[in-house]
This record gives C-alpha cells, structure tokens and sequence, in this order.
C-alpha cells in the first residue's frame, strides 16, 4: 500500500507542477505582442500540455487503485473524501480546459486577457491547499 501512495504521490506532483507553470505561460503569452515569442510561447504550452496530462492519468490510476483496495471502505462514509474526490474532478476540468486554451492559443483565438489568466493562474494552488488537508488530517 505504501509504494501506491508513494507512486500516487510522485506523480500528482509532477502533474501539479504542470497545473501550476502552464497558466503561468498562458499569462506572459496573453501579454505579448510579439509574433516571435507568440510562437514560442505556442510551442511551450503544446509540449508542456502533452508531458503533464500522463502524470494526471497516472495520478487519478494510483489514486482510483488505492481508493477501490481500501480508501473507500476505510472513509466511504466521512465527508472529507467526498469533498477531496469532488476537488479532484475539478482540477481535471480544469487540466482539460487548459488544453482547450492550448489550442486556442495556437490558433491565436485567445480573447482573455493577462489578468484573467493571473486569476485562472491560481485555481490549482487553492484546491490544493484545500486537498492536501483534508487528505491529511481526515478530520470530517
């Protein structure tokens, strides 16, 4: 059970990682006029997008793994799981709206600006300091 939580661990950061450096791109990539770096900035959110999405799948497979051997049956019935599954589909929409911005991006159909972004920027961050709590503490 332990190399489960290890492996859950491992790769939810990656995927954090991921959640937290791309909206960042998004934000510079709003703020340039630059047709140059506009392309470059392209090219960093495709490649970041594509190497972040497996450490999702791989996070949501190690946690769906230890949610069904014990998780479940240990705290089907507290709040705090439900509350944590809740959050964590969330930030997969979230991961997935990213992609959608990745393509909009691309085809330079962006219509939000940089301060949207620095709002957008900080979704993963909350949900986390929401998250990592209540997985933690499973006081509810």
């Amino acid at each position: 059970m332990l190399w489960l939580k290890a492996l859950h661990l491992m790769f939810m950061v990656a995927w954090f990682a991921g959640l937290f450096y791309l909206p960042r791109l998004f934000v510079n990539h709003a703020m340039t006029d630059n047709k140059e770096t506009a392309e470059h900035f392209k090219l960093m959110e495709r490649k970041l997008y594509r190497f972040t999405t497996p450490w999702m799948v791989l996070t949501l497979v190690f946690g769906t793994w230890m949610l069904v051997n014990y998780a479940w049956a240990a705290y089907g019935s507290m709040l705090w799981l439900h509350i944590k599954l809740l959050l964590i589909g969330i930030l997969v929409v979230f991961h997935f709206y990213c992609g959608k911005l990745v393509k909009d991006f691309a085809e330079d159909k962006n219509t939000r600006s940089h301060v949207w972004y620095r709002y957008f920027n900080e979704i993963p961050a909350v949900i986390m300091f929401v998250i990592i709590p209540l997985a933690v503490l499973k006081s509810f």
